[in-house]
């Protein structure tokens, strides 16, 4: 069966947490239903166009990685654990990464244009009050500036 969902894709925004897990766990459900594809995005900010670089421990590893490299390797393991968590989700199996540079919120939305995407998918930490106050919400900010739909998975009760 033909849908009008046929070689759309679903954009799950991540930042390597819990709570992007949960979103790509929930994006790939719904791309199941769908027969939509996923492309997992993660926006490397690095701000005033300065390099930025991750210190790393342990034996065998640089001192110094730039961000687009350590992100690299972010997308790499989280992608891989939750492959092997979830190996019926064929949507996760098949799932595109993304990495691009910027500020996070208007590279999620100018990515989705970009790439077409039917809906944006994001992971809440959940914040309230003062917290919420102090650091914001991406995923609100997305919420408000996105043309398409914006899904937002709140964290789940069992934390």
């Amino acid at each position: 069966m033909v849908t009008k969902w046929d070689n759309n894709i679903l954009l799950v925004a991540v930042d390597f947490t819990s709570y992007s897990e949960e979103a790509l766990i929930f994006a790939s459900e719904l791309a199941g239903c769908l027969n939509a594809r996923l492309l997992v995005l993660h926006v490397i900010h690095d701000p005033a166009e300065a390099p930025g670089f991750y210190a790393q421990k342990g034996k065998n590893k640089k001192f110094l990685q730039s961000m687009e490299e350590a992100a690299e390797e972010m997308m790499d393991e989280f992608l891989t654990k939750i492959r092997q968590t979830y190996p019926d989700q064929k949507p996760i199996q098949e799932a595109m990464p993304l990495l691009v540079v910027g500020t996070p919120v208007r590279r999620i939305v100018e990515i989705a244009e970009k790439e077409k995407a039917r809906m944006i998918i994001v992971g809440s930490h959940g914040r309230t009050g003062l917290s919420h106050l102090l650091v914001g919400s991406k995923a609100e900010r997305v919420v408000q500036l996105s043309p398409i739909p914006v899904t937002v998975v709140k964290a789940s009760m069992k934390r």
